[in-house]
């Protein structure tokens, strides 16, 4: 059948998906690249107490 399509897809649907993947890929990575960032505020406080230790 001359119309019909092949099993393979054509050279440039696959650059064009390897080019947006790619590229997807190095903007996660830029992204995630920056330095981290330190807080001057120390280790947080808890936030509840086990309470059996004052009932005695």
């Amino acid at each position: 059948m001359p119309g019909r399509p092949s099993a393979r897809p054509s050279a440039p649907y696959v650059r064009a998906v390897a080019a947006a993947v790619l590229t997807v890929t190095a903007l996660i990575t830029a992204a995630n690249a920056g330095p981290a960032r330190a807080t001057d505020a120390g280790p947080a406080s808890p936030t509840s107490r086990h309470e059996t230790a004052e009932r005695r």
